[in-house]
């Protein structure tokens, strides 16, 4: 008898042919789009996809045709099979694109599971990530009658592990810098207000988790200018939490400097790759940043390994 991981995402298109799907399948997931009736939510997310999925795939092309989400992951996955060995057997199942929590079903349905870990790639909860991802895969596992006891993962920011590597990764970053002449940002993706308004935990994390790594950086001996946090990845007319990576950066401006870490993601993506690496770079430099750096997220970095083995309790 074995036990199994299972990576939980958003997903990313693996090539430009998957854009289109994934963009319906976003904009079809009624934790994103709250549009109670499936029929009009499905007309509106085909409305909205025809409308973006041309500028869409032009991101993806400057990131080589596709996401690097599934890649990145892929490589998580290789990493984690490398410290549990044959105990237990790892997937990744993703909300919007291949492989869909269907495919890992099939895959875990081949094996001898007794026991099944639901770990979300979002360190902090949200309805739209967490709660999308968790209902999706569960509500695969009833379809398919796969019968398994089942642990799910809910947020994780305040990971012992997870932010030693935080930590880690920002160092490095700065390594060789005047760290007391940086403006740190910690950007997370936005939400609409409406969202939050709901009673989404979603902010309330990030900012506890902003305050989290703050007081880890210090202890490190890491002195910034400044840390803040701003959300990115705003979409259409409504009003959405601030404040925004422009405004902080267009507030930070004077200082000329500004490192990036992008704490809502785990895994890098086009948020990260494009949108932060390339058109925000185009905002700092119109802003007249001399310095404009972007953290990579932790991918498989060996404290994000050994954060997803302390949430489900394995011990090497």
């Amino acid at each position: 008898m074995k036990k199994a991981i299972v990576l939980l995402n958003m997903g990313g298109p693996n090539n430009l042919h998957e854009v289109e799907l994934f963009l319906k399948n976003m904009f079809n997931d009624k934790h994103i789009l709250s549009i109670p009736s499936a029929r009009i939510r499905k007309f509106v997310a085909g409305i909205i996809t025809t409308l973006r999925v041309e500028k869409a795939q032009e991101v993806y092309r400057q990131l080589g045709n596709k996401s690097p989400l599934v890649g990145y992951t892929n490589e998580l996955i290789k990493a984690i099979d490398r410290s549990v060995g044959d105990a237990f057997v790892t997937v990744a199942a993703m909300r919007y694109t291949p492989p869909f929590a269907s495919d890992a079903i099939d895959a875990l349905m081949q094996e001898d599971i007794e026991h099944l870990y639901l770990v979300p790639l979002y360190p902090q909860h949200s309805t739209t990530t967490t709660a999308s991802s968790v209902e999706d895969f569960i509500e695969m596992m009833d379809k398919k009658h796969f019968d398994v006891t089942t642990t799910v993962i809910s947020s994780f920011y305040g990971n012992e592990y997870l932010n030693r590597g935080i930590v880690e990764s920002i160092q490095q970053a700065v390594q060789g810098e005047g760290v007391g002449e940086i403006d740190l940002i910690f950007s997370a993706h936005g939400l609409p207000e409406s969202v939050i308004k709901k009673g989404d935990l979603y902010q309330k994390h990030v900012e506890e988790h902003v305050d989290i790594l703050s007081r880890k950086l210090q202890e490190s001996g890491l002195q910034f200018h400044s840390v803040s946090l701003a959300y990115q990845s705003k979409v259409g007319p409504m009003k959405w939490i601030e404040p925004s990576l422009e405004q902080a950066l267009e507030a930070k401006k004077a200082n000329k400097k500004a490192l990036i870490y992008p704490i809502a993601f785990m895994i890098d993506n086009s948020e990260t790759e494009f949108e932060l690496h390339i058109e925000y770079e185009e905002v700092a430099k119109e802003l007249g940043y001399e310095y404009y750096k972007v953290v990579p997220c932790l991918n498989d970095h060996p404290m994000l390994v050994n954060t997803i083995l302390d949430l489900i309790g394995y011990e090497k």
